[in-house]
């Protein structure tokens, strides 16, 4: 239905009907409010008559009482007069049952029942006399004893009655026999209500029949229907206007718009256009300014096909338009030449049939047009042609603007390439590139799965001996050449149920399963045999290589640890090298020292964590003063490792690997820290206490070492006077240049300085000259048996003699009892240190012990 039609069935066939019911709703409701305003207004106009009769009644009552008493005490002549003050009232006196009137011309009086005159009791009321068709207003007085009783009556007139109403409204008011009706009448545009008024005798009810005027409230009915009739013709003829406006200036321009644009087709090569010149009335600027946006929109899409079309024609895929039966609508020039067809060719064919051996592909396409899905995951096709090839293919419908699955496009993209490059980077990712052997990665794999059908094994690490000498002269090249001979020599010795792999630049890994240790002895022989008889030549040198063999062998079952047993066979290969070349080591669980080399890593973590969670103690040992005039109470700093559950780990059990790991530093700086902030803590030590701390030979010269130590003084304020820094004579010959450095640094700031484990080395005392040290703390193995060795004795004395010229304090370390002490003080040694003068305690409990001699000084 055109849209000129539709506003018709609207304004005509809708709002027009709507608003003349809404008019004959607003007419009824205010009729009826007219209603409503009459009854009230009746309403309260019939209380005001009402309450105007009860107040006449009461006046009237009034007046007879006065004439009452006025009557007593004068004579009725000279009553008369005022008597006559009532106008037309007339007063009249009950003699013996009858009623005489008090002036003899006074006009006959209705007669009243006898009933009533009997009654003694005071009664005013309206009485209406049927036989005259007249209302009376009558009061007697009551009975008294010493007077006859008097009544007062007054006729009803039209006069009297008019005056109760409001004048033009209350238009007739009339007495009448009988009880009130409810309710008003509406008759000949006057509207009668009846009025019930007191009446002298209750067995006789009497009412006012009052007729009011209708014109006032016909006339408010008449103006609102006026006014209701005027605002619909007005809305009627605003919507006629409005229609005659749209037409002119809205569904003229549409239908000519409506019918440019269905006569348009997206061609590229006609780009047909929207014409505005043929838009008259008044909305022809703004429907030129739509014509514009549209063309505008159709040059977008005119564009937009052109890109999609040299897309189409240039893009590096195969792209298959489908309609929603299955058949090609369109190939773009990639898909013609991978099919071998043109697109003339294709069109109307089936899928199945440009793809020969896919015959299901079709029914594939189908049922993913029937799914809500928008996309498939890739299916991958063989084209089978000259040369076959494999397709990835990717499926996606198409709808139209209603949302309806109007078609499908299918993808295709020839990846026969990518198929054989990840086929060959799979190989690469498993095998090593130089040598064609199992990588380490794949080594482990391998080795997870070899050794669960075994009932033992033997691990064996081989690590080539001067290979580094070839990639070092003659380079990569030759060095990999050299690793390609020795892994066929190496091959060409095994059997099938053995695995090797290439585990490292110049290492191999080998697993032996349910042999005994004598046959891989065997096996490990032949191997380092034909290994050595490799040789590789680059300008006219012949190079050649050693193994070194680590063997690791255990029983499987399910708690075995594989990976460990890999660790263990490179823990007895590093063991077998300092055996030294083609030699052959089997790791024993026995060995401490290998034992501390595989627990290794786990104390290097647990070191970190510890420094991270503050779980690093601080103990101290006393150091003896047995002939220094220094006044300084020593200590040397001593550290610990407390585990979660409170046990106290001494250094040889983690000093070792922190070493290995490059993680000495880290723990020489904490304990710098923790030494110092103890020493802030305890400011009352300062003049008398001096503390040793180790220093490591990484730290010797290390960067930033000094720093650190100068910051660390600064943050907690500590004298310099209170720390020796101790490092063993081993460390300073071989950072001799660095140590120098770091020690005329710090001394210069008031650090001191002690060479300990003196007299170990053979150079002693000619570095010793050398080095700018305050103390000299001599080897305990020197020192141990100096009581009952004369040589021992001899060479402490010497050292002692030495460093008494030189000006240099000694310490003798080791010192276990009173006799070693005895000997000490005979040769002059200063300090003594050892379980003879006081076993390692942590620091913490060292202000205890000194408190009380804080006190006492």
């Amino acid at each position: 239905m055109q849209i000129g039609k539709k506003a018709v069935l609207v304004i005509f066939g809708i709002c027009i009907p709507l608003l003349a019911v809404a008019c004959l709703a607003g007419m009824t409701w205010l009729h009826s409010e007219v209603d409503a305003i009459r009854s009230y207004v009746i309403e309260k106009e019939l209380e005001s008559i009402q309450s105007q009769v009860n107040r006449d009644l009461e006046r009237f009552q009034l007046q007879l009482d006065n004439f009452s008493i006025n009557y007593q005490i004068e004579t009725p002549t000279d009553l008369l007069p005022e008597a006559a003050l009532f106008g037309s009232t007339h007063v009249l006196q009950l003699k013996d049952g009858q009623l005489e009137p008090i002036d003899k011309q006074q006009p006959i009086i209705p007669q009243l029942p006898m009933e009533l005159l009997a009654s003694e009791q005071a009664q005013a009321g309206v009485y209406f006399d049927k036989v005259q068709a007249l209302g009376y207003l009558i009061s007697i007085s009551a009975k008294d004893a010493e007077s006859e009783r008097l009544v007062s009556i007054s006729r009803l007139t039209d006069d009297y009655l008019a005056t109760l109403g409001f004048v033009d409204f209350a238009t007739q008011i009339k007495i009448e026999a009988g009880s009130a009706k409810p309710g008003l009448v509406l008759a000949d545009n006057t509207v009668i209500a009846q009025l019930a008024i007191p009446a002298l005798v209750h067995q006789q009810p009497v009412h006012l029949s009052i007729a009011f005027s209708n014109q006032f409230f016909s006339r408010m009915a008449w103006q609102y229907s006026l006014l209701t009739l005027g605002g619909l013709s007005l809305v009627i003829a605003l919507q006629l206007m409005l229609f005659i406006w749209l037409r002119n200036a809205v569904f003229k321009p549409l239908n000519y718009l409506s019918e440019q644009v269905g006569g348009l087709g997206l061609d590229l090569k006609g780009r047909a256009y929207i014409n505005g010149a043929g838009i008259h009335g008044t909305g022809k600027n703004e429907f030129g300014q739509v014509t514009e946006s549209i063309n505008q929109l159709l040059d977008s899409l005119y564009r937009q096909e052109s890109q999609s079309q040299v897309t189409l024609e240039f893009i590096a895929e195969a792209v298959i338009l489908t309609d929603i039966h299955c058949e090609v609508s369109y190939i773009n020039p990639y898909a013609e030449r991978l099919l071998q067809l043109s697109n003339a060719q294709a069109q109307g064919k089936r899928i199945h049939e440009l793809l020969p051996g896919n015959q299901s592909l079709s029914d594939k396409v189908n049922a993913f047009m029937q799914s809500p899905s928008l996309s498939i995951d890739s299916i991958f096709l063989r084209l089978n042609c000259d040369s076959p090839k494999l397709l990835s293919a990717s499926l996606a419908h198409f709808s139209n603007h209603s949302g309806e699955i109007i078609g499908a496009v299918l993808v295709l993209k020839d990846t026969t390439q990518e198929a054989l490059l990840k086929r060959q980077l799979q190989r690469q990712s498993y095998l090593d590139p130089v040598t064609g052997l199992l990588n380490r990665t794949t080594f482990e794999e391998r080795f997870m799965g070899y050794a669960q059908s075994s009932q033992s094994l033997a691990v064996v690490y081989l690590d080539l001996e001067q290979f580094k000498l070839i990639n070092d002269s003659s380079g990569h090249a030759i060095g990999n050449k050299m690793l390609k001979k020795v892994a066929r020599v190496i091959e060409s010795c095994l059997s099938d149920n053995m695995l090797l792999g290439r585990i490292g630049g110049d290492e191999f890994g080998l697993i032996v399963r349910d042999s005994s240790a004598l046959a891989v002895a065997k096996l490990i022989k032949k191997i380092i045999a034909g290994v050595g008889c490799q040789t590789v030549t680059h300008n006219d040198t012949c190079y050649r290589v050693g193994v070194s063999v680590g063997v690791a062998l255990s029983r499987v079952n399910k708690d075995t640890d594989l990976l460990g047993l890999l660790k263990d066979a490179d823990i007895a290969c590093l063991a077998a090298k300092r055996k030294g070349c083609n030699q052959v080591h089997f790791y024993d669980g026995r060995d401490i020292d290998l034992s501390y080399q595989r627990n290794a890593p786990k104390w290097a973590v647990r070191i970190v964590q510890a420094i991270e969670h503050n779980e690093l103690i601080l103990y101290y040992q006393k150091i003896k003063c047995l002939s220094s005039h220094s006044h300084r109470q020593r200590l040397e700093i001593l550290l610990r490792i407390q585990e979660p559950g409170g046990r106290i780990l001494p250094p040889a059990q983690f000093i070792a690997a922190a070493e290995s790991f490059k993680l000495i530093v880290d723990v020489d700086k904490e304990v710098i820290r923790k030494t110092f902030l103890w020493l802030s803590l305890n400011e009352g030590l300062w003049d008398d206490h001096c503390l040793s701390i180790n220093l490591s030979g990484s730290s010797l010269g290390a960067e930033g070492m000094v720093d650190f130590i100068l910051s660390q003084q600064k943050r907690f304020g500590v004298p310099s006077s209170c720390i020796c820094f101790e490092i063993t004579e081993t460390s300073a010959i071989q950072n001799r240049s660095r140590a120098m450095k770091m020690l005329l640094d710090l001394r210069k700031r008031g650090f001191a300085f002690a060479l300990d484990d003196f007299g170990s080395g053979f150079a002693s005392y000619g570095y010793l000259k050398e080095m700018p040290v305050d103390y000299v703390k001599i080897d305990g193995c020197f020192v141990k048996n100096l009581a009952s060795n004369a040589k021992d004795y001899a060479i402490v004395k010497s050292v002692n003699d030495v460093c008494r010229v030189m000006g240099i304090e000694t310490v003798a370390e080791f010192v276990e009892n009173q006799e070693i002490i005895d000997k000490l003080e005979v040769i002059g040694i200063n300090y003594a240190q050892g379980y003879g003068i006081g076993r390692p305690q942590p620091l913490d409990s060292y202000q205890g012990i000194l408190a009380p001699e804080k006190q006492m000084a």
